[in-house]
């Protein structure tokens, strides 16, 4: 039987006109630098992030709060959750919502208790791109679905993980995590000292979720941790947000397939640059 829940998304005049995948670059190729490579896991190609829009901190939190439903359920839908987003404002308004899975409303309710820790960060001017911060943000994303949660795989007493499902069928293995976590951890490290060469926020965010989402550093809730870490830093530092609705979901597949199974995060940089608020 088809899907047949409502296709509830954010207004088409709420993101901006879709570029061209082949859009006029911002930088020059980094693709075949084997130190970027070692560092963050990926490879990429010219990417033009113009279209997120300079903001303040305080307006792009105010946007952030106004839209916070809209972001949980799209969030929520790409993982496959079968709220609605009337459903989702109600349920973020305290009122429980009869026949649902017990899963999807944690899954819910855990979404909104790190957006809104997310939120806090930034205001408190607490955020950055550090282990500490994506381990919080984990620790209240995923408390009901990972092995463990607010933790590196490997760190805690379960071990192994990090393997990607593709949407196609076939299984991408992910990085292994070393003694105690100890090959993540190196990883993490690297990335952040290498985003910090790159001066615009804009740029280390995007590439944060690539790598991040790529690295698998957690059990579980990786794409919706990278996403909330993307979000944070562009955020603090004055720039408005990037939402993925799930109107695009075959799009954010696609470019998700391309980036594990050939470590080419082009695609998917690209595709985050069209999901910008107007």
């Amino acid at each position: 039987m088809p899907d047949q829940r409502p296709k509830w998304a954010l207004g088409s005049d709420q993101y901006a006109k879709r570029a061209r995948v082949g859009a006029a670059p911002s930088q020059p190729s980094r693709r075949h630098d084997p130190h970027l490579f070692e560092d963050t896991g990926i490879t990429w190609d010219e990417f033009d992030y113009a279209a997120i829009s300079t903001s303040t901190v305080e307006r792009s939190r105010h946007r952030f709060r106004a839209a916070l439903p809209e972001l949980i359920w799209n969030t929520a839908a790409l993982e496959g959750n079968n709220f609605t987003l009337p459903e989702v404002k109600t349920l973020l308004e305290g009122v429980t919502v009869g026949g649902k899975k017990m899963d999807d409303e944690n899954q819910i309710v855990a979404l909104s208790k790190a957006y809104n820790r997310l939120d806090e960060l930034v205001g408190a001017g607490k955020f950055a791109l550090t282990k500490e911060v994506t381990d919080e943000l984990h620790g209240l994303t995923a408390r009901h679905e990972a092995i463990e949660s607010g933790k590196f795989r490997g760190e805690g007493a379960a071990t192994g993980g990090g393997n990607v499902r593709l949407s196609t069928g076939g299984v991408v293995e992910g990085t292994p995590h070393g003694p105690g976590g100890t090959f993540l951890t190196r990883h993490y490290d690297d990335l952040i000292r290498r985003l910090s060469s790159f001066q615009d926020a804009r740029e280390r965010a995007l590439l944060y979720f690539a790598s991040a989402t790529r690295r698998q550093f957690h059990f579980d809730g990786n794409k919706r941790t990278a996403r909330l870490m993307m979000t944070g830093e562009l955020m603090a530092h004055g720039f408005d947000i990037v939402s993925i609705p799930y109107a695009r979901q075959l799009e954010f597949n696609n470019a998700l397939d391309t980036l594990f199974s050939t470590d080419d995060a082009t695609e998917i940089l690209r595709f985050l640059t069209t999901c910008t608020f107007t």
